[in-house]
């Protein structure tokens, strides 16, 4: 008789959609812990402006990857993959179900199905990248993309630099396209995954957005940007929700056309993500509803 593996279930989805509060709900039910795979949630310094769950949010329930590293280390998906899954392990030997829950989709891939093995590179090289993508910004990295691999670059979030720097790098270091080593299959696990992503009518999702956003300043996010300016040259600092605050204090644009910026690029983010998990396949798209009223059968 086939052994009955243990559960992880995924709760996926866009920014504001509601994971945090149906994870919690169903942890405090399932008696069981959560890891968190959203990307910047993982830096310790940074809260308002990654929506990071307070300690009175998080109701209780141990959130493992929050507030786990430091803004300058650099934390992959890859390093996200071995240390969760080590984790998982330890986990699953209290618990039959663990719940992992973001928006960060290359994350949650990495967990579920491993990612491609990838040649080492010179750390000196990503410095330099980085430093390049500092100084200049994305758009000459990813041309520089497009002339070594073509077809990645085609597939790529242009917006993306964390992805592009990734490419980048192995492509100098090996005189190979980066798409050349992107062929494994998935990897098997020791666990089965049931893979929600959770949705709302676009309406009720981008008023949600607009909310977070005004409460994220009123919160101070304008204030946690500037006691961290000096480090707005790393990854952290470079995403959503600080650089349009960068870009008013740089004196870009004033303040309501950096509330309207935040509100809009939130919004597409949030169309980002769904299109993501969308075509990643096996994700079943609910309702935070219908999501809670279909799970809590795991009571029993």
């Amino acid at each position: 008789m086939k052994e009955k593996l243990p559960t992880l279930l995924v709760i996926a989805g866009p920014t504001a959609v509601g994971k945090t509060a149906l994870c919690v709900e169903l942890a405090q039910k399932l008696h069981t812990e959560i890891i968190s795979a959203d990307s910047r949630q993982f830096y310790r310094e940074l809260s308002i402006g990654t929506a990071k769950p307070t300690q009175e949010e998080q109701g209780g329930i141990k959130h493992h990857f929050i507030d786990s590293h430091s803004i300058q280390e650099y934390f992959s998906p890859g390093d996200f993959e071995r240390e969760a899954l080590i984790l998982l392990e330890k986990l699953f030997q209290q618990h039959e179900v663990v719940i992992l829950t973001g928006g960060s989709g290359l994350y949650i891939k990495a967990l579920l199905e491993g990612l491609d093995e990838m040649p080492e590179v010179d750390l000196t090289l990503r410095e330099q990248l980085m430093q390049q993508l500092s100084s200049e910004g994305i758009a000459p990295l990813w041309e520089q993309l497009q002339r070594l691999d073509p077809a990645y670059a085609a597939q790529v979030d242009q917006q993306n630099p964390q992805r592009i720097v990734r490419a980048l790098e192995v492509c100098l270091s090996t005189g190979k396209p980066y798409s050349d080593f992107r062929k494994k299959q998935s990897a098997d696990r020791p666990f089965q995954a049931i893979k929600i992503c959770l949705d709302r009518p676009r309406e009720e999702l981008y008023a949600r957005i607009d909310q977070r956003m005004d409460q994220m300043l009123a919160q101070g996010l304008v204030q946690e940007a500037i006691q961290y300016q000096d480090f707005q040259h790393l990854y952290a600092l470079k995403t959503l929700g600080y650089k349009e605050v960068y870009g008013h204090l740089r004196g870009e644009y004033d303040e309501a056309e950096m509330i309207r910026l935040l509100k809009r690029n939130s919004r597409h983010y949030a169309k980002k993500q769904l299109t993501w998990f969308r075509h990643q396949g096996e994700f079943r798209f609910m309702h935070p509803e219908e999501a809670r009223n279909q799970l809590l059968v795991f009571r029993d």
